[in-house]
């Protein structure tokens, strides 16, 4: 047994770059994982700068000096932040409060419907198993419950000093990512080994698929998100701004996402017309979205970014999103492509790639 360990490791770990390349993976992984928390303004700013130097890079091609190019983009994209943050974010908030305010009312009618169908089958549930699911529901749902819950987390996710801070330092830390983009490239390579030539192969790769996929999934956002709303602002479904928002974001964890926000949507169609035609529709027109969503939308945006098989990338959410969170949800594709272009770009072993 200790032979054969031996010789794997030696098989694979032979080469110095295939070390250098595990070391510098390994060394990244473990700093977001104990020193994320710390380093979140950095990192916010990183990724900010990453997307964001695709137009900046665009204007220095027009001659436009890299210091006049980040500020004017820096400064689009500030006013668009201010324009959500204003416009978009009290809308969605009134129609949260809203929801949960009506959730004791919602109960009442779901409560009446399944009282009816208890009457109708009592062979399958027992009033009184109906009875103590309902007040179990009511104890969960409680609109002060929830209010306090918010108010906890807003509370301590969003407290005025981590306000002002990202306010004010992300914004400094994209500029200067994006001005002196060269000089910090530069910089930074003398923290690195110097037998780093594996690591830039697979850097070099995965560079173009992880912008393809970052700008890809942003635009899938949009158009989901607006799509959605449109189509429930026109059915007259109630809370059609919360519930769109919820839609385009759903799209951040891939399958799991749409299943998840499927049922508030129905739900709320559900409290609000019953068994009707118009609940037919709006779950049809929903199904549509979806539908041209992940057969026509995603084959275009990300032709060249995602070659994963489903099951790896729901496994990727759930791995990522354990150990980063929100940020680990939003980057386990990408992750999970860069995994298989080291394992694809990793020395050769008797001729042939190794390949687990």
């Amino acid at each position: 047994m200790l032979t054969f360990l031996s010789n794997w490791y030696k098989e694979r770990f032979s080469d110095p770059q295939a070390v250098t390349l595990m070391f510098i993976l390994v060394g990244l992984s473990l700093l977001i994982y104990f020193a994320g928390s710390l380093l979140a303004p950095l990192l916010v700013a990183l990724v900010l700068a990453f997307l964001l130097e695709w137009p900046v890079a665009q204007m220095a091609k027009l001659n436009i000096n890299r210091t006049t190019a980040a500020s004017l983009v820096l400064m689009l994209f500030i006013v668009l932040v201010l324009v959500i943050s204003f416009g978009l974010i009290p809308s969605i908030w009134h129609q949260g409060i809203a929801l949960i305010a009506d959730l004791p009312s919602m109960l009442d009618k779901g409560l009446q419907t399944a009282q009816g169908l208890v009457a109708e089958y009592p062979q399958f549930v027992k009033p009184e198993q109906l009875d103590l699911f309902v007040s179990e529901l009511k104890k969960i749902a409680d609109p002060e419950q929830i209010l306090d819950i918010a108010k906890q987390i807003l509370g301590y996710s969003a407290s005025l000093l981590v306000l002002m801070v990202y306010a004010i330092l992300v914004p400094l830390l994209v500029f200067f990512f994006l001005k002196d983009k060269n000089e910090l490239i530069q910089g930074s390579k003398r923290f690195f080994p110097s037998n780093r030539a594996l690591a830039t192969k697979v850097w070099g790769e995965m560079h173009q698929q992880i912008f393809n996929y970052i700008r890809g999934k942003v635009i899938e956002i949009v158009i989901i998100g607006v799509a959605s709303y449109v189509f429930f602002a026109v059915m007259g479904l109630r809370y059609s701004a919360l519930l769109g928002v919820l839609t385009g974001l759903s799209v951040l964890i891939p399958y799991v996402g749409a299943t998840l926000v499927t049922l508030p949507i129905a739900l709320v169609a559900f409290f609000q017309w019953g068994v009707s035609a118009d609940f037919g529709y709006l779950m049809l027109g929903y199904g549509i979205i979806q539908a041209l969503d992940g057969n026509v939308l995603v084959p275009i945006l990300f032709s060249d970014a995602v070659d994963l098989h489903p099951v790896i990338i729901i496994a990727a959410v759930l791995v990522f999103g354990g150990l980063w969170g929100v940020w680990g949800v939003f980057f386990a594709i990408p992750l999970a492509s860069l995994i298989k272009a080291v394992i694809n770009a990793w020395p050769q072993v008797n001729g042939e790639v190794i390949r687990e």
